[in-house]
């Protein structure tokens, strides 16, 4: 592992007839640890991931890995000589080889016995030499990916791209693999790109966030800070659920429907304040809203509410409320999560 970046994208596009799938992307990516890619079905990510393996070409921009070069307009390194893995959702495994050769394609350059050093040393790591003998068919999702993710480690790549690794999983089973092969990945040292879009997952398992909407990066950062310090509502859209409430500023305060807050740096005016449904407190005291909606989620009832005009959502851990029922709310300390002031 070194010190620099593992993988650096600078103003990158890809463009195609009618519309442009990668807008001017630029993060850098450290060495180690986990990185999610997260953002809505169709915003760019399968398309950014491709680029990054060298699948499709850049129109603008570059593309550096271990600080080389790999991409740029008229220039572009094989796949094969990027240091890159990668694993798709289907993870497309040979169905005419066995565990063993599957994990073993593409090191037909190593001498036999490194080779079978290398292969057995990952069927160990992964947990599945049990199954070097075994046809994929005859595997269960979770076992699939597992030889998909070593046989795309199988090269010693600088870094490995997951693309909805854990979609085809489901419930327990889901949360068991993911965290099971993350801990493996982890023990490698394995620099990891995983493309997600799924908020709660990202957040639980990555060490860096990249946040991607609308084929443009809108923030880069550690997975706490994106939530709590998003740079955008766009930004902290894709972490959450958020409640809009209409906001009056004044010297650097915010009045709402439902109190005061700080409103440092934004100019007097209209303006919207963005605020976690978790950051709408029931109580004593405060200003009186009337239910019109409660869904029971779990821990917790996600209760609808008007203060005034004001439409709120907010979590309700007592007794369900009715339709009509008037409650008390108010903002919760430090609640805010972004002001944004309106066009005028």
């Amino acid at each position: 592992m070194t010190d620099g970046p593992v993988l650096e994208l600078r103003d990158v596009v890809r463009a195609y007839p009618g519309r442009t799938a990668v807008d001017g992307a630029s993060f850098a990516l450290p060495s180690g640890g986990i990185t999610c890619l997260l953002g809505p079905s169709g915003c760019g990510k399968s398309t950014l991931l491709r680029l990054i393996a060298g699948l499709e070409p850049v129109d603008a921009g570059e593309i550096r890995i271990r600080g080389q070069t790999v991409a740029a307009p008229g220039m572009t390194t094989a796949p094969e000589h990027r240091g890159v893995g990668l694993v798709f959702q289907d993870n497309a495994l040979f169905p005419h080889l066995d565990v063993r050769a599957n994990v073993a394609f593409g090191l037909s350059v190593m001498a036999p016995d490194a080779r079978d050093a290398r292969v057995t040393a990952l069927l160990d790591r992964f947990h599945i030499a049990h199954l070097a003998a075994a046809w994929p068919h005859m595997l269960s999702g979770g076992e699939q990916q597992r030889v998909a993710i070593a046989r795309a480690l199988a090269r010693e790549p600088s870094l490995l791209l997951l693309d909805e690794p854990f979609s085809g999983l489901d419930g327990h089973l889901r949360g068991a693999v993911r965290d099971a092969l993350l801990a493996d990945l982890r023990a490698a040292g394995t620099s990891v790109l995983i493309v997600t879009h799924d908020p709660e997952e990202a957040m639980m398992i990555a060490d860096n966030l990249i946040l991607m909407a609308e084929s443009r990066i809108l923030q880069t950062g550690h997975p706490e800070d994106c939530y709590h310090r998003p740079i955008s509502i766009a930004a902290a859209q894709l972490l959450g659920d958020l409640v809009m409430i209409d906001a009056i500023v004044a010297n650097e305060m915010a009045d709402t429907a439902l109190g005061r807050v700080k409103a440092l740096g934004i100019a007097d005016g209209v303006a919207k304040l963005a605020v976690r449904p978790d950051a709408i407190v029931p109580g004593e005291t405060g200003v009186t809203a009337t239910v019109s909606a409660a869904r029971f989620a779990g821990r917790f009832y996600l209760v609808e509410a008007f203060a005034a005009d004001q439409h709120v959502t907010f979590q309700f851990a007592g007794k369900r409320p009715s339709n009509g029922e008037s409650v008390t709310l108010s903002l919760r300390a430090n609640a805010c999560v972004l002001i944004e002031r309106c066009s005028d």
